[in-house]
């Protein structure tokens, strides 16, 4: 089967030279679109159900982190595998060593023939192993672990210890709400709503990226990209008839909802 792909890169001349160099290296890829920011990088993905993702990281608006967020939360179940996803970073070695662990694969800016030559034949020995074997949710868990809070492209919180309180202000009122009371976090535009037991509500001024950065992992999990969950206080989850899970939390009359992304953290022991 002929493999396809989708190039999203904000620099014209970048995405016509990647797009001629795939096209030499590999001359059946068949490129179904090039696209220059994140939104359209989405929208096109989901139309087109590409077998491979070519995203810029620093693209206008969504960043090619956050296109791949998305679309691992919208992308439809039972369809098509979730496309290899190769990032094309201007990031340095630090940051490189996140995308070596927790990437299909990446390349690095400007782009060298010889280095997306190996890319290509990394790329087609994984389509070709994932064509003899069932899907898996392996791209899935590599990305989840690329977004969390351990990667270096998630902000320095400035301190090594978890946040234990949180300033929630309203008008002239500063509440203070002890972390251990939040049952969740939601993002809600530009704030992030804190629920506490009983139906408790507070709004903070910050994105749950730099919140979640702050959080222990081990006490707080990710279940959406808007939506972070204290561990201990969910009661079930429930999977439905199409695969999507649903929790329950001790204290709360609240049903939150767990995107594919996140889905293998409830796959039970």
């Amino acid at each position: 089967m002929q493999a396809t792909a989708l190039i999203a890169e904000d620099e014209i001349l970048l995405a016509a030279d990647l797009r001629a160099e795939l096209s030499r290296l590999w001359p059946d890829l068949r490129i179904l679109a090039t696209v220059g920011d994140g939104a359209a990088a989405v929208t096109q993905a989901l139309a087109l159900q590409p077998d491979l993702l070519f995203l810029d990281i620093r693209m206008p608006g969504m960043s090619g982190l956050e296109a791949a967020q998305v679309l691992a939360e919208d992308w439809p179940a039972g369809g098509k595998p979730f496309p290899l996803v190769v990032f094309v970073t201007a990031f340095d070695n630090y940051a490189l060593h996140a995308f070596e662990q927790a990437a299909a694969d990446y390349i690095l800016k400007p782009v060298q023939p010889e280095r997306l030559a190996k890319a290509c034949t990394r790329l087609q020995a994984a389509l070709a192993q994932r064509a003899q074997s069932p899907a898996s949710d392996a791209t899935l868990a590599q990305l989840r672990t690329l977004l969390g809070a351990g990667s270096p492209l998630a902000p320095a919180s400035g301190s090594s210890q978890p946040l234990k309180v949180i300033q929630a202000s309203a008008g002239s009122t500063i509440t203070m709400v002890p972390v251990a009371e939040v049952l969740y976090f939601e993002a809600d535009d530009k704030y992030v709503r804190v629920v506490t037991a009983g139906g408790g509500q507070h709004w903070i001024r910050l994105s749950l990226r730099e919140l979640q950065a702050r959080l222990d992992p081990q006490v707080f999990w990710q279940v959406h990209r808007g939506t972070i969950v204290r561990a201990d206080a969910i009661v079930t989850a429930t999977r439905d008839d199409a695969g999507k899970i649903t929790l329950t939390l001790r204290g709360s009359d609240d049903k939150v909802g767990v995107s594919r992304l996140y889905a293998d953290l409830f796959k039970g022991m």
